[in-house]
């Protein structure tokens, strides 16, 4: 344990030997990262920008979206009332 605490920089806290890493989620991401920002291409790129934003709605109370067509799809926006339900969401979308 000591050798692994001796090559660790200091930003990072490895302490636990039964789980591996330790990181702690505000060096990860900034309070105010609460926009995610998506790219759809395709035929169905309007209906599956659609159904990412019905998701992200559905599971967070504040979450705004904006659709743009574009010649190549659709860019989304999805702007989240915190940071972490960004992360959170990205994470349960394997996006």
């Amino acid at each position: 344990m000591k050798s692994i605490q001796a090559n660790q920089g200091n930003h990072v806290n490895d302490t636990c030997t039964d789980c591996g890493s330790f990181v702690d989620i505000g060096a990860v991401i900034g309070e105010d990262d609460r926009l995610l920002s998506l790219n759809f291409t395709g035929e169905d790129a309007l209906e599956r920008a659609k159904r990412v934003a019905e998701l992200a709605s559905s599971r967070f109370d504040e979450v705004h979206y904006t659709l743009v067509e574009t010649a190549d799809g659709v860019e989304m926006n999805l702007t989240f009332g915190v940071a972490a339900e960004m992360m959170i969401f990205q994470l349960e979308q394997g996006l």
